[in-house]
């Protein structure tokens, strides 16, 4: 079968890279049908990427995708370097929007298990 990826060994980052593709997607579709809007998808500013930029009312949302067998396996794959990271590039981002700084913003955690089942940590950098 010529796009079994799974079981090609040769291509294990294609299959990563398809299978965070497609976590992002479902995500994405998650906080659509919530009422969301989404504002950017995989935005790259100096800092680094964000996943998913989404506005709920007034407030921007940005949210991190991680894909992995179980949600505490994902949840696991999310260092405090990289939070700081994301948190970064949040404020580069505010920086373009007309209340920069000031505006109502919220970082949240999208863990997607193998089953394809989400499980959202709203504002993630407060949660401890």
């Amino acid at each position: 079968m010529p796009f079994d990826f799974q079981n090609d060994p040769g291509n294990g980052a294609r299959t990563n890279y398809l299978a965070g593709l497609s976590a992002e997607k479902t995500v994405e579709d998650l906080y659509c049908r919530r009422g969301a809007r989404l504002r950017d998808a995989r935005w790259r500013g100096r800092c680094g990427e964000i996943d998913l930029i989404f506005s709920e009312g007034d407030t921007i949302v940005f949210v991190e995708v991680k894909k992995s067998r179980t949600h505490a396996r994902a949840a696991e794959r999310v260092s405090p370097r990289q939070m700081a990271r994301i948190l970064r590039s949040a404020e580069d981002y505010l920086g373009s929007c007309p209340n920069g700084l000031l505006s109502d913003a919220r970082l949240d955690v999208a863990l997607v298990d193998a089953s394809g089942v989400v499980d959202i940590i709203e504002n993630a950098n407060m949660a401890a």
